[in-house]
């Protein structure tokens, strides 16, 4: 009976040191793996926060390029635009210019003075030479081929100075008047009529920078 006894007890002891061991070794088991788990999930949100930034680098890059982008195609409207608005001034001050220079004055048969519809004509153009500020003007006075070639100069020139003090008097500078006189010398019309006569009897002005 006492030997029964003992062999309990020692089957006891045994059963109770192996649940001792396994314990102790689930316990060791779960305290190396959890530093393990918290590692790997760190890592993750590691990972995530680098994704994250990359994506709001990625993202902040694209703002910027696309800033730079419609920065440039602004500039570019710009430049357009301003190009189109010089040539748009250009042509109209080619246009102007044409009608200025293409209008004459004319006068009588030896005579110097300016007719009325003369006057109006110089009034239009002293009103363009006071909007155009840098434009100065040739007066060119010109006569039909009647008269000796000298007689026909001095009334030329009576002529183009008629026209240059009539648009002093309207208050264009003098510096921006100059005068010449061609006399007979440069016909609007070869004819040698009454027709081609009062054509030639005239004003020419023409236009050039004095900026």
């Amino acid at each position: 009976m006492r030997e029964k006894v003992i062999r309990s007890l020692i089957v006891l002891a045994f059963v109770c040191s192996s649940l001792f061991i396994v314990s102790s070794c689930a316990k060791k088991q779960v305290q190396v793996s959890e530093p393990a788990v918290k590692a790997e999930e760190k890592e993750k949100v590691a990972a995530e926060e680098a994704r994250a930034k990359a994506e709001a680098e990625r993202q902040a890059k694209l703002r910027v390029e696309e800033a730079e982008r419609q920065a440039k195609l602004r500039a570019e409207e710009a430049e357009r635009e301003a190009k189109l608005r010089e040539q748009e001034a250009a042509k109209a001050l080619a246009d102007e210019t044409r009608t200025f220079e293409s209008e004459h004055i004319y006068f009588a048969f030896d005579k110097y003075d300016l007719l009325h519809y003369s006057q109006a004509v110089l009034k239009e153009k002293a009103a363009w030479l006071r909007r155009n500020a840098s434009c100065g003007v040739w007066i060119e006075g010109h006569c039909d081929e009647r008269g000796t070639s000298e007689y026909n100069l001095a009334l030329g020139e009576r002529r183009a100075y008629a026209a240059q003090e009539f648009l002093v008097a309207l208050g264009i500078s003098k510096d921006r008047i100059k005068t010449i006189s061609y006399g007979e010398e440069r016909p609007a019309d070869p004819g040698h009529n009454e027709k081609a006569w009062v054509k030639n009897r005239r004003d020419e002005f023409k236009l050039f920078k004095t900026k």
